[in-house]
């Protein structure tokens, strides 16, 4: 997607070797209009498939599952990383590394949004090594729910998270996939 590239070029930032900052634009302060043409990227790519409920991780995610869900008209569930006192009907849970925190997580989506009839867009703002992507796959799978794919907006294909997935047989749709980052210097396939 050539207009998210020219953005991460104009407004991201490469510290050091493999870490891009996206917060003016994507996961922090949100451009509305990009996650707009995004969610539309995403719809055009999934338009092939059936879809009913979107997931996502929160935070980051979140706004990004938002806009592409107006474009399929189906409700957004995100994992919570904290177990909140309100989720007294049991839930989905799964471990999850976080590159960018380098810390572990549990994840827990309520029993009460994802059952076996549902057919399931991941949506995510960045695949790296792939431990949220395969946090939310393990969810889906207790649901019982189909994956029918996931969709990233940012995938750095140079820490290999999506090839693994790729190879377990998960489809996934990343509108910027960056080669190498150092020193402010990204590169894209």
């Amino acid at each position: 997607m050539e207009i998210l590239k020219q953005r991460i070029l104009k407004d991201g930032q490469a510290l050091g070797i493999g870490i891009l900052k996206v917060d003016s634009f994507l996961n922090h302060q949100l451009d509305v209009g990009l996650l707009n043409e995004i969610g539309k990227e995403f719809h055009d790519r999934f338009s092939d498939v059936e879809i009913t409920k979107i997931l996502t991780i929160e935070a980051s995610g979140i706004g990004i599952a938002c806009m592409t869900a107006l474009h399929f008209n189906v409700p957004v569930v995100f994992a919570k990383k904290s177990e909140p006192s309100t989720m007294t009907d049991g839930a989905y849970e799964a471990e999850v590394f976080s590159f960018t925190k380098n810390k572990n997580y549990i994840v827990r989506v309520s029993r009460n949004f994802l059952d076996k009839e549902d057919k399931v867009l991941i949506i995510d703002d960045f695949l790296a090594k792939g431990g949220a992507l395969q946090g939310l796959e393990e969810i889906v799978r207790q649901s019982g729910a189909k994956l029918v794919g996931a969709g990233i907006v940012i995938e750095k294909a140079f820490q290999e998270g999506g090839k693994a997935l790729r190879e377990k047989g998960v489809r996934i749709e990343s509108l910027a996939v960056i080669q190498s980052i150092k020193d402010n210097d990204i590169k894209f396939y």
